[in-house]
């Protein structure tokens, strides 16, 4: 596969990062090189993991992981954007951006796997068009691709947040955002399909 179609799936893969990184600045306001580099590096890690990881399982897993991984993602999110807007709600917010950094422990992680784990089945799809052949070349482009978007969604939401009109609900809104992302997700995978709820049309 040559490296416009690679970047291609790169810059897709790295849509949610991006829209997690906003919300993770909206809910700092102002973000510091440390932040920065943690949720910029572990959403870059964890993308380029991913794809390695699902490359190594080849087609055995493919269907599992495909059935199962929107789900994964939409309960991290849930987790992590719930919290966020229950603490917003109870006026917390200034423990909230001390004490429940998204770019710090358990947050940090369950943010980098939801919005990494697609690039598993990213990876299954590389083992079935490349064969034997290197995917660690496509693994680097979307690790770096995703790293950067998250960059830029870092300083983009924190500009938001600092503005008047989201001030103290920056929590809210960040928590809100990311329970979209994770229902977009879903609705992305067919999970909310009307008809998987038993409202089927017939003609």
């Amino acid at each position: 596969m040559t490296f416009l179609p690679i970047l291609a799936i790169a810059l897709a893969l790295a849509v949610d990062a991006f829209s997690v990184a906003v919300a993770c600045g909206v809910v700092l306001k102002s973000i510091g090189p440390r932040q920065a580099f943690r949720l910029s590096w572990h959403f870059g890690l964890f993308q380029t993991g991913m794809t390695l990881a699902g490359f190594g399982a080849g087609v055995t897993m493919r269907s599992l992981i495909e059935s199962l991984d929107h789900w994964v993602a939409f309960a991290l999110l849930l987790l992590v954007g719930g919290k966020m807007v229950l603490d917003g709600v109870s006026g917390h917010t200034e423990h909230v951006a001390r004490g429940h950094d998204p770019t710090r422990g358990r947050s940090l992680v369950m943010l980098s796997v939801a919005t990494s784990i697609d690039a598993m089945s990213v990876g299954l799809g590389f083992s079935l068009l490349s064969g034997k052949s290197s995917i660690w070349g496509p693994s680097f482009v979307i690790g770096v691709v995703a790293s950067a978007l998250t960059l830029a969604g870092l300083h983009i939401g924190a500009r938001l947040g600092s503005a008047r009109v989201v001030g103290r609900w920056a929590t809210v809104v960040g928590g809100l955002v990311l329970i979209a992302i994770g229902i977009h997700i879903l609705h992305e995978h067919g999970a909310l399909a009307i008809s998987d709820f038993g409202f089927a049309i017939s003609d």
